[in-house]
């Protein structure tokens, strides 16, 4: 072979002496055949498939831009100098003996080649990147090549004279426009027809450059930086990344896959038939066996109760094993790709320590050759390279794979759901398809991630012990055996962990109940100032949440502990049992930091393997959970006609459905013909089968015989109305174009105006899920306008007018659907239960048991006797009270007022809002608030003060500021901080010197070379290396659990803190702030700082600690590098600040994004048969494919700003290992092996860490906002104190007279007053009745009495005592107030009563004999110790209102304020607790905030209020003589003298 290589270019081809020597250099020869061929040959193969483009393509081509112009010019220059050195070997070979074949072949291989360059060029205008990934490849192999013979040529020029100037001019000139064509093909060249793609986004144009190195993300990173990020910023995704592209294949395969799955189902099911139908087949089973299946079907049922409810017998078979199947088919370019890349990664991960063996050698090694050195350091870096990118781009592949994966899985789902059949949607609730959504593909998505290490990690284990063995023989197995060992101790340790954790959920769950209580009942606390009992209450249960906190953390410490064991064990093991089996064996350099870099690489498969083989497992449950869901039944509408048939709309042929396939049928035999435009009424008596006619119409049900045929499209108002979380106008056009003019004869045919002037927005008002700020009948209504306005030709209808008041269904039913309403041209079938209607409607249909009994107009059916008479003997009587009113105003047309059923509190609440807006702004709608409705502050140009009463919750976005770390550490104790902060320091000194003592050891090889080595210094080695290695894990131990400690220190003083200010704030900041802002800080924020800062904490000082001693080491050994450490620190810096911002904010975007999702799928859940009825399935699903877009794209977003940060922190830690070994090289004389192996080995292992500390230092500054939001709830404005200097007398109020001087107050400092100035006087017992108009400041006056309210003006004066003088707690212990609405909390009936113990058993008891409760509590069980349930639902509301009563009896303070239930007290309560009142407080000042003038019409006197001014102040008899306000009010409520006071 060489020989003829020898021949063909005329000179030696390889000869090994040439390398042997300091100027080594290769053989000409070498240098034209090999270095020539490798990258044409590459080129060659894989570049005449670029071409493809222009044969296929029907695009046109993109337009010729300066780079393409560029490129073209450098490429015809490079044909013209391989023209120019072909020429030249024609003209020498004219002058001389013929030339070497080498001379001519090259030129013309050359000519071809760059002609093919020309050619790729312009193929590549066919595609949106313009650039060639391929042709990148081969510029940077010819150039690498190349450069070998670049120096050579270089060195001989400098030797002597240039034996050949035109060859050596055309090489240099050749090198050049390659090395320029490399450098122009990193640039994108993008088209101008491509910018508009390219601002969506860049990645489909960015050149393979910017692709590997994510150079084309970078502006976002910028953006991220200088603003936070809004969802529109994030660029789109791909097409073929697009869910619609995604699911069409997913759908393709599934569909195949299923049918198969379904056929061997059949077989399975064929198979157990036989089986149980063959009679011998039991018989020749023998006794044991047939015991085994006895028991084994015993087992069965038991297992069964997850997992379905639906199914009578055993587990209901499925279509088994093809979802994984269908997702390797979908997927399979993306799987192939990734494990090429993995390969290629692994590959490389083991060829840096190989090449680290020789670095050491090289230095141990006086005679090598400095060459040698060089090129080690640069394939050191080369590998570093290449395997960061081949990990990145594997990476990438994964994480797409699991966002794609997920993305297929949910549209699988959603497209399920609106294809299945009924049957099959009963085996699920919504929640639980919702659960699939969420939990089970979120599963899918996070396994697809890591599914490769399942073939990677054995691959690299067994690798790692191969190359291991290699250097340690058998003594490695003592270090694996080490490593195996600790698997067990850590599996008993998480499960140990674990029930911990149980056990801690139980009383998060505990605190949280009784905070969200607090919370609501936070106005009773502070009416009776029991706060403390409270707070001691949270506290007790804080208290076994931290205690249970400090096990779990020291369980971790000790696994912290055991897992930093972990490698000084390992290579302890192995170099003591290496050195002890044998004296001959003696530890050298390479010998050990060889083993050491190998073992580093065996941790990461051995912790992988076993996580990727337990998510497996619970994947296997999700696989079997979907392959249920989907494989199940769709909906099978082959019974549903369309064909034209003459004069009839819709004809019902021998019809019979069931619900379930082999059920009992609901419809039986119905055959009826309706005609087109007529109005058809339904009628029967409960369970008739009237809604499942519809049913059947719709195609929901499963048919049994017959079939019904229906002539054009439907509409369909289900029975309760489906309302969708969009504006009221997206809700009746449902999809539609917006023509005004019907719609506004919509909204008014559906007596929807009256409405739209209540809500804050008119038809843009957001209506909230499952239409929450509509009463029903809104809802009802709606849904009828939704159908109307579809326009459609047939309209089922059922029963829509239950859910109105009367009055509205007779307009609705005039307007609409009678013979005189906009659908009279329609045909109409409506089921319904109002017999007032039948008489004008052309046709009724009475069911019984599902079978039409009879049908015919009004009149004939009358005159029939059968049971539609009877049916209208039955609901005839309850209805002829509402049809004669009906009569007597058939003729006028009602316009119909807006319905006041209880069920309308919202539109009531609007109201009243309206009527308080167009006075002043007073604080009657307390929690009512409009912020439900969000675009209603639009709308009011100039906002009133105050109008808007719950503030936007701020959110923290850019850096988070320094003191919140110091304002952690500070609540962790300065002391603890400290010496935590030592403990690693300790540690990492204890590494460092574990790693010199092993370098000191390694380099006793050299010293002893030809000795035996002593046994004592053996010895001596060995026992040191040990105990360096177990103090540093003992140094850790002792940080670990003082970290623990301090945590949960940390943990108590923020919680206090919190807990204490919270029951300190005013009233005001409770009307302000939703319960659920303040919930989430003790949940969520509380949560964090417990459990995820204190480990965000330690892992980012190990990192910390770990690059730093890294450094350390390497600067050592060669000072020189600690030059180089400030340059890259810099660039680390930098990247890290850039990133951190962008990737916080993507992540918040993820978690907003995502929600939509399973709120538009529950919502289409709920309201499919609306959906299918309408056909508007395929509208549905886009909205579902562009949510889930949305969300991708910011998953998408997130996962590349991750790989942006990995390739570019890997590359500084791949300049790291260069540097090293490049100065291990420099200063080769100086250095032993020992220590070169040392910084190198050290070197290797820094870009993980690199990559992790900036990780930890994200996810630090993410979680540190926690202590940012607890903090400024600690910090909101306290109310007075509850104790002051100036303690109230003893026995104070004893006369309870109360003196109100010049009184003012208001609500918030920006609002008008409430009360303006009021002035009088109540003697002692005497008894106030306080009434007035809503908002006259009624209630206000109770909650200044107690101070809710601070004066702005003025003082009350109680026995002497100026109120605003002493403490909170002083003044509200000694009134007593009866409230509103009774609130009790969660705990023992006696702790409701009296929660501080202050009172006797018998004291209890007697105020609950009072209350007239006793005969009730003393049938209870428990007693006093009855546990009241959470708000007292246990209750009714009588008793919940006399156990308030029973409050106020313990109490027995001097004044008493009664605020009168408005609730729903029934008239018994309302008498027994004012004749208690009457007989028990006799002796007392008792004022009575009425809302009923019946209630006091006894009191002595009588404080009329208007506006916030007392009015009128006297008795009722005086009232009512005098014509003034309070004669007006009695009037109203039909009171005329004082005696009718009875009730």
């Amino acid at each position: 072979m060489s020989a003829a290589l020898e021949e063909f270019c005329g000179s030696v081809f390889w000869n090994a002496s040439y390398l042997a020597r300091p100027d080594a250099d290769l053989p000409v020869c070498f240098q034209q055949t090999v270095l020539v061929w490798v990258p044409l040959g590459f080129f060659w193969i894989l570049g005449p498939w670029q071409l493809l483009p222009m044969c296929k393509s029907r695009a046109k081509k993109s337009s010729v831009t300066k780079l393409y112009i560029i490129k073209q010019v450098l490429a015809a220059l490079l044909v013209l100098t391989a023209v120019a050195e072909l020429a030249l070997a024609f003209v020498e070979d004219t002058e001389q003996d013929p030339l070497p074949a080498v001379w001519y072949t090259n030129p013309s291989l050359y000519i071809t080649t760059w002609l093919l360059v020309l050619l790729i060029h312009d193929a590549r205008r066919f595609c949106l990147r313009r650039d060639s990934g391929i042709l990148f490849c081969f510029w940077t192999l010819s150039l690498l090549c190349g450069m070998l013979s670049f120096q050579s040529l270089v060195r001989r020029a400098l030797q002597g004279p240039i034996s050949d100037v035109p060859r050596f001019v055309l090489f240099f000139i050749s090198y050049g426009l390659q090395l320029l064509l490399f450098l122009v093909s990193g640039f994108s060249d993008i088209a101008p027809e491509t910018k508009e793609i390219r601002k969506k986004n860049p990645q489909v144009t960015a050149s393979f450059l910017s692709s590997i190195t994510f150079e084309w993300y970078t502006s976002m990173v910028f953006k991220g930086y200088r603003k936070p990020l809004e969802i529109e910023d994030v660029w789109e995704l791909k097409d073929k990344d697009k869910t619609k592209a995604i699911y069409a294949v997913m759908e393709k395969n599934m569909k195949t896959a299923v049918r198969k799955a379904q056929a061997e189902l059949e077989k399975r099911k064929r198979k157990k038939r036989h089986q149980e139908g063959d009679p011998d087949h039991g018989n020749n089973m023998s006794k044991a066996q047939s015991q085994d299946i006895l028991v084994l079907e015993e087992k069965q049922p038991k297992r069964k109760k997850e997992g379905d409810k639906g199914d009578s017998g055993p587990h209901k078979d499925f279509p088994r094993g093809w979802l994984v199947k269908t997702l390797c088919k979908t997927f399979w370019q993306n799987l192939v790709l990734s494990v090429a890349f993995k390969l290629v990664h692994d590959g490389l991960v083991f060829v840096s320590p190989q090449l680290l063996k020789l670095l050491i050698a090289f230095v141990s090694d006086e005679e090598s050759f400095a060459w040698q050195g060089y090129l080690y350091a640069i394939l050191l870096f080369l590998t570093a390279l290449i395997q960061s990118v081949c990990l990145q781009q594997y990476f990438t592949l994964c994480f797409q794979l699991g966002i794609n994966v997920r993305a297929s899985l949910i549209s699988a789902i959603y497209k399920k759901a609106l294809t299945m059949s009924s049957a099959t949607r009963k085996e699920s609730t919504v929640g639980e398809t919702v659960n699939l959504m969420s939990a089970d593909a979120q599963r899918f998505m996070d396994v697809a991630n890591f599914i490769h290490h399942l073939w990677s990690s054995p691959l690299q284990i067994i690798l790692s012990i191969v190359f291991l063995w290699g250097e340690l023989g058998p003594s490695v197995l003592a270090g694996i055996a080490a490593m195996v060992l600790l698997i067990p101790i850590n599996a008993f340790l998480v499960a140990k962990a674990k029930t911990i954790q149980v056990r801690n959920m139980k009383n998060k769950d505990e605190r949280m109940k009784i905070m969200s209580e607090i919370l609501n009942g936070i106005k009773i606390l502070k009416l009776f100032a029991w706060e403390p009992s409270f707070e001691k209450r949270v506290n007790e249960i804080r208290a076994r949440e931290l205690k249970d906190l400090v096990n779990f953390s020291y369980l971790q410490s000790v696994s912290i502990f055991v897992f930093t064991c972990a490698p000084v064990l390992v290579s302890l093991a192995s170099f003591a049992v290496y050195v002890l089996v044998d004296e001959n064996n003696i530890l050298d350099a390479q010998k050990a930091f060889t083993a050491i870099s190998l073992f580093n690489v065996l941790r990461s498969p051995m912790a992988m393997l076993p996580m990727v083989l337990s998510s497996l497992v619970q994947t296997n449950v999700s696989t079997a959970r979907l392959e249920r869901y989907l494989g199940g039944e769709d909906l099978d509408t082959s019974a549903i006609h369309h064909d034209p048939i003459a004069g009839s709309a819709v004809r019902f042929s021998e019809a019979t459905f069931a619900w379930e396939r082999d059920g009992n049928a609901v419809i039986r035999d119905v055959t009826l013909d309706i005609a087109p435009g007529s109005l058809v009424a339904v009628v029967g008596a409960v369970g008739s089968g009237k809604s499942s006619l519809v049913s059947a119409m719709l195609g929901e049900m499963e048919n049994i015989k017959g079939h019904i045929n229906i002539q054009g499209s439907l509409a369909y108002v289900p029975q309760q109305a489906w309302i969708q979380n969009a504006t009221l106008k997206d809700n009746i056009l449902f999809g539609s174009e917006l023509d005004e003019a019907r719609y506004q004869q919509v909204i008014k045919a559906c007596a929807l105006l009256p409405d739209l002037e209540l809500l804050p927005a008119g038809d843009q008002t957001e209506i909230g899920e499952k239409g929450i700020n509509l009463s029903g009948g809104q809802k009802q209504r709606v849904s009828l306008a939704r159908a109307v306005y579809s326009n459609a030709d047939i309209y089922v209808l059922d029963d829509p007018l239950s859910a109105v008041d009367a009055h509205v269904s007779k307009y609705l039913f005039e307007h609409v659907l009678g013979p005189k309403g906009l659908l009279q041209k329609k045909t109409r079938i409506l089921v319904t239960h109002s017999i007032s209607y039948l008489p004008q409607v052309d046709n009724i249909v009475v069911l019984v048991a599902g079978a039409v009994s009879e049908h015919g107009s009004y009149s004939t059916l009358l005159a029939n006797r059968s049971a539609f008479a009877q049916f209208l003997n039955l609901y005839g009587s309850q209805e002829e009270d509402a049809s004669e009113k009906n009569t007597t105003a058939e003729d006028e047309d009602i316009e119909p007022c807006v319905e006041e059923g209880p069920d309308d509190v919202v539109t009531m609440t609007l109201k009243r809002e309206a009527s308080i807006h167009r006075r002043e702004f007073s604080r009657s709608l307390s929690k009512t608030s409009t912020n439900s409705w969000k675009k209603a502050q639009e709308e009011p140009p100039q906002k009133l003060k105050g109008q808007q009463l719950i503030e936007k919750e701020a959110v923290e976005t850019g850096k988070v500021k320094f003191s919140m770390y110091l304002q952690y550490l500070r609540a962790v104790g300065l002391w603890y901080s400290f010496w935590i902060a030592m403990g690693y320091v300790g540690q990492y000194v204890a590494f460092v010197g574990t790693n010199l003592w092993l370098s000191a050891w390694t380099d006793d090889a050299q010293h002893y070379l030809n000795q035996t080595y002593p046994v004592k210094q053996r010895d001596l080695r060995i026992g040191v290396f040990g105990a360096l290695g177990v103090s540093q894990a003992v140094f850790l131990l002792f940080a670990t659990i003082l970290s623990a400690q301090g945590a949960v220190r940390a943990s108590r003083v923020m919680h206090q803190q919190l807990l204490s200010n919270i029951l300190h704030v005013p009233m005001s900041f409770f009307d302000t702030t939703p319960t659920g802002r303040i919930v989430n800080r003790f949940a969520k924020d509380i949560f964090t700082i417990d459990e995820t800062i204190p480990m965000s904490f330690r892992s980012w000082l190990t990192c910390f600690m770990a690059i730093i001693s890294t450094l350390l080491m390497i600067s050592l050994a060669t000072p020189f590098f600690a030059l180089i450490i400030i340059p890259l620190g810099i660039f680390y810096y930098f990247v890290l600040r850039f990133y951190v911002s962008t990737s916080r904010q993507l992540r918040r975007l993820d978690s907003v994004t995502r929600s939509p999702i399973y709120s538009h799928f529950g919502e289409t859940v709920s309201g499919l048969s609306v959906i299918r009825a309408y056909g508007h399935q395929e509208r549905f699903l886009q909205q579902n494919e562009s949510t889930m877009d949305i969300n991708q794209k910011s998953v998408y977003s997130w996962i590349v700003s991750n790989r942006w940060l990995a390739i570019r922190l890997e590359f500084v830690g791949s300049l790291v290992v260069f540097f090293s070994a490049l100065l291990a090289v420099i200063s080769k004389g100086t250095l032993d092996g020992g220590i070169v192996g040392l910084s190198v080995s050290s070197a290797l292992n820094v870009t993980q860490t690199l990559n992790w500390l900036v990780r930890m230092s994200s996810e630090l500054e993410t979680n540190i906002v926690a202590v940012e939001r607890v903090h400024e709830y600690t910090k909101v404005k306290n109310e007075a104190p509850w104790v002051t200097e100036k303690r109230p007398p003893h026995g104070w109020p004893s006369k309870g007279e109360i003196q109100f001087v010049d009184y003012k107050v208001r609500y918030r400092p920006e609002l008008e007053l409430v009360l303006r100035g009021i002035t009088c006087n109540i003697g002692s017992t005497e008894k106030v009745g306080v009434v007035g108009r809503t908002g006259a400041g009624k209630s206000s006056l109770t909650n200044c009495l107690f101070r809710v309210l601070e004066a702005a003006g003025g003082t009350i004066v109680i026995d002497g005592v100026d109120i605003a003088t002493i403490g909170l707690h002083d003044l509200r212990q000694n009134l007593t107030i009866i409230p509103q609405d009774p609130v009790l909390f969660t705990g023992t009936l006696r702790m409701n009563l009296d929660p501080f113990d202050q009172y006797t058993d018998e004291e209890v008891w007697k105020a609950l004999e009072l209350a007239h409760l006793k005969t009730y509590v003393q049938t209870l069980p428990e007693g006093l110790l009855h546990l009241v349930s959470e708000g007292g639902e246990n209750l009714s509301v009588g008793q919940r209102q006399l156990v308030c009563l029973a409050r106020a009896l313990l109490r027995k303070a001097k004044i008493l304020i009664l605020d009168e239930a408005t609730a729903a007290v029934d008239l018994e309560t309302d008498h027994l607790i004012q004749t208690t009142i009457r007989s028990e407080f006799a002796d007392c000042t008792v004022l009575t905030i009425a809302h009923r003038l019946h209630t006091i019409m006894d009191s002595n006197r009588v404080m009329v209020l208007q506006a916030g001014r007392i009015v009128e102040y006297d008795s009722p008899e005086e009232l009512l003589k005098k014509q003034g306000i309070f004669s007006a009010m009695a009037k109203d409520a039909g009171i005329t003298n004082t005696e009718t006071t009875a009730l």
